[in-house]
């Protein structure tokens, strides 16, 4: 949970109530050092889903070097946004939801901070229904007996597949109730071990190939020098995409950094670098599966299980249940539990807000949303149209508009005068700008004949986001603050 103050303390005492709560007040005791933002990263790449993504990239009919371009590129891009969009909440030491009333007003907040809690909604959902198949694996291979529990079936998942379900539900949930500093000693451990495995895993696959059946051009398709240009973009944007979610609530988590120069060196060492040696693993393994098993198997559960070992398979995906775990709470935990919270704050704790994260996915049943690639494919897309205008309004609101400073005190302030109050809490033009760039992203979404276009939906909407505030608020460029010191928050690097 976030640091509170002895009782006898109390700075939020002129905050409104209906804006404020422990969880949601300005950290007071930023301890956060670069290695945890870098283990925040490592958590997000290191999931089943990270190693298909970084997988896929190779089988394009690209080069290597053009993949790791791509890969390199795509990364340095996410870097960048995340330093940007981490600035405000680590000057403020406040969460996503609370950075945006700034552009939304104090009550208008709530509009980007539920639509993102939403969208952390259904991939909670699906990200522990992967982590659950992962346990089932593991249960079969030691009890076999249990198979007779994978016939009969409620609400289209098995009765092993419930209990393997409840097990990783309760699992996430008790991590997370213990508050943001067992998130933090939770991930400073999860993403590491994958490493461990992974590299155990590499190793296996050189031993029982050699180098000769290793090959970092896993297509045998060619493609014309357009066509291969046309791939180059296309994997750079996805690679952005994929990462748009927890790049938009990092301010979740550099709320709790010591400096922007921490948060900038974890951001360095957790994504450039980090990626690339990810990707290169996963492709010693992805290509060392063509040559033993015949077939490129890209999915690291499948690769796992085959393993002879029966211990060896245990402890492989145990740890990839761990990092599907770590990824699920940073993306889609810790960010619906302030975003929520933000809505009520008095009547939604951090706590309170992540458990009805927890209780709505198992009620969207995301087995049945997983089992079917085509409702996966528009989710991504919708994703992209949705996240990418939110993380343009919120750069340009805090960079172009409001000159780089954040008025803390006025983000807890629910009266007219309150510099957020815009009107009735609401700021019309944060809005009038975010319904066209969505809109626009959801007709390139569900338009067939626009499907490669859709792959740019979040750069699409980023820009239309950004590009419609910035003209809706260029006569609200914030005055010259020098008479504010004590309410505007410096960034301390």
């Amino acid at each position: 949970m976030p640091n509170h103050e002895p009782a006898e303390v109390n700075p939020n005492a002129g905050y409104s109530p209906r804006l404020c709560n422990d969880d949601l007040a300005p950290t007071r005791n930023q301890t956060w050092s670069w290695y945890n933002i870098f283990s925040f990263w490592m958590s997000d790449v290191h999931s089943m889903g990270g190693y298909v993504v970084a997988a896929s990239f190779f089988t394009l009919g690209l080069a290597s070097w053009q993949v790791l371009l791509c890969l390199l590129v795509g990364i340095c891009i996410v870097q960048l946004c995340a330093n940007l969009v981490a600035k405000p909440s680590q000057m403020a030491g406040v969460p996503y939801a609370v950075i945006c009333r700034q552009a939304f007003g104090v009550f208008g907040a709530n509009i980007p901070a539920v639509i993102r809690g939403l969208i952390a909604f259904a991939w909670y959902g699906i990200q522990t229904y992967l982590a659950a198949n992962a346990l089932m694996l593991v249960a079969l291979k030691f009890w076999p007996s249990l198979a007779t529990m994978t016939e009969g079936h409620f609400l289209g998942l098995s009765h092993l597949g419930w209990v393997c379900f409840g097990i990783m539900w309760v699992l996430q949930a008790m991590v997370f109730w213990h508050g943001m500093n067992a998130i933090k000693r939770f991930i400073d451990v999860a993403g590491p071990a994958v490493y461990v495995v992974m590299m155990a895993l590499a190793g296996w696959i050189l031993y029982q190939t050699g180098f000769d059946g290793i090959s970092f051009t896993l297509a045998s398709k060619s493609l014309s020098t357009g066509e291969q240009t046309w791939q180059m973009i296309t994997a750079t944007a996805l690679v952005v995409s994929y990462f748009s979610g927890p790049l938009l609530n990092i301010g979740d988590f550099s709320r709790y950094g010591k400096s922007m120069s921490e948060i900038k060196r974890g951001n360095r060492w957790g994504l450039p670098f980090n990626f690339l040696l990810f990707s290169i693993v996963t492709v010693v393994i992805v290509s060392g599966t063509q040559s033993l098993f015949g077939q490129m198997i890209t999915d690291p559960i499948e690769t796992v299980s085959r393993v002879g070992n029966s211990l060896a398979m245990a402890i492989g995906l145990l740890t990839m249940i761990t990092a599907t775990i770590g990824i699920n709470i940073v993306a889609n935990f810790v960010s619906p539990a302030f975003d929520f919270s933000n809505c009520s704050p008095q009547k939604i704790s951090f706590r309170t807000g992540g458990m009805i994260a927890a209780v709505g996915s198992v009620l969207l049943t995301p087995w049945n949303l997983f089992q079917s690639p085509e409702l996966i494919h528009y989710t991504l897309d919708v994703l992209g149209a949705f996240i990418g205008p939110l993380f343009g309004i919120l750069l340009a609101d805090f960079y172009l508009i409001k000159r780089g400073k954040v008025f803390v005190d006025d983000l807890f302030d629910d009266t007219p005068k309150g510099r957020y109050w815009y009107k009735n809490g609401f700021n019309p033009k944060a809005i009038v700008a975010l319904i066209p760039s969505v809109a626009v992203g959801l007709i390139i979404s569900f338009i067939p004949g626009l499907h490669e276009v859709a792959n740019f939906s979040w750069f699409i909407g980023a820009a239309l986001g950004a590009g419609c505030y910035r003209w809706v608020a260029r006569h609200e460029r914030a005055a010259d603050v020098r008479g504010f010191p004590a309410q505007v928050a410096m960034s301390k690097e």
